[in-house]
């Protein structure tokens, strides 16, 4: 019965040491990850190739015009004159699939007087509309009514004229042209910030996802290789009990055998004398 044991225990411990052809450390990292598991990996890759691509996105719509602009300094300006030229100027809109028209604008002109250095320069929207033209503040979308257009220009210049000697915020380029004055800065600060900002959280994010997930992968490796361990170990003491229990039955089963060869031969011994 003990040697059965025995042996079924040994062949037992070369099964799971060869693993049917397989190393042990190979069976052991092998561990088969939950569902769970993969859908953490693959929502952590999907979040950091979703930053990439917003860093690219971002980078070329944004950060690259910011970067190639003028750098503006705040300053006060003050409106010294609105007017409305008298040539329009030539513009073209789409009306169709492959339809194209031609229309004309008005060119609405704000000058205003820069509070520090006391010059005189042209107001302009953002920096698309000093590109665009340098000479009036703003370019309408075109189409077809003029009237429309018209409307537009001289509610903006209304805008301005009420504003007439009272200093307000505008943005000017102490390097290149000082007389082009924006209103608003297309990319400021916080713009940029939140290009940056966003897409770097949504990759870090996507990597502590990941690494979360490997390491808890790690972990149980660790603790299956601590629990075999502690199985093998377990199954050594049991065995080498069961062989001193083994070895100590064989001595006592020897004493008998000895015994009992002992006992008839004296027997015989003592009944001689009788015969």
């Amino acid at each position: 019965m003990f040697q059965w044991s025995a042996f079924s225990t040994s062949d037992r411990r070369k099964k799971k040491d060869c693993g049917d052809g397989e190393p042990a450390s190979d069976v052991q990292k092998k561990l088969p990850s939950s569902a769970g598991e993969d859908r953490a990996i693959l929502l952590g890759f999907t979040m950091m190739g979703f930053s990439i691509l917003m860093f690219f996105l971002l980078g070329v719509t944004i950060l690259k015009p910011f970067m190639l602009s003028t750098q503006r300094e705040e300053a006060n300006c003050t409106i010294m004159d609105t007017h409305v030229k008298d040539d329009w100027l030539d513009c073209s809109f789409t009306c169709g699939v492959d339809c194209w028209g031609q229309g004309k604008y008005p060119c609405l002109q704000v000058s205003v007087n820069l509070s520090h250095s006391g010059l005189k320069a042209f107001l302009h929207y953002n920096e698309e509309a000093v590109q665009i033209n340098p000479e009036c503040f703003y370019t309408p979308k075109c189409h077809r009514d003029k009237n429309d257009l018209l409307n537009r220009a001289l509610d903006i210049k209304e805008f301005f004229d009420h504003k007439n000697g009272t200093p307000f915020s505008c943005f000017y380029s102490p390097d290149s042209k000082p007389e082009d004055v924006v209103l608003i800065k297309k990319y400021d600060q916080m713009v940029i910030f939140h290009c940056l900002f966003w897409p770097s959280l949504t990759l870090l994010g996507g990597a502590l996802i990941v690494g979360m997930v490997k390491l808890t992968q790690h972990l149980s490796v660790l603790c299956e290789e601590y629990t075999n361990m502690m199985r093998e170990e377990a199954g050594n003491n049991t065995t080498q009990k069961e062989l001193q229990h083994y070895r100590l039955g064989r001595k006592g089963r020897k004493k008998e055998i000895k015994g009992l060869r002992w006992w008839p031969s004296q027997k015989k011994q003592q009944t001689i004398p009788f015969t």
